[in-house]
């Protein structure tokens, strides 16, 4: 992938960890008793975050000063 792409592909990313945030919290403060939809959610979540560091490692290299 090259690096436009790849800006492409993590805001897409982004959008979706924002949104499920915003679902969970939803969910949460309406008291929902589905406690395996709300894991499988902050499942996702977390395993977005990662992809989205690995983007973000990439397009933005550490620089050894």
């Amino acid at each position: 992938m090259n690096e436009q792409e790849l800006t492409k592909k993590l805001a897409l990313m982004r959008t979706e960890h924002r949104d499920l945030d915003a679902a969970i919290a939803a969910l949460t403060e309406a008291g929902s008793s589905d406690q395996l939809q709300i894991a499988r959610m902050k499942k996702r979540k977390l395993g977005l975050k990662d992809q989205i560091a690995i983007i973000e490692d990439t397009l933005l290299p550490d620089i050894i000063a």
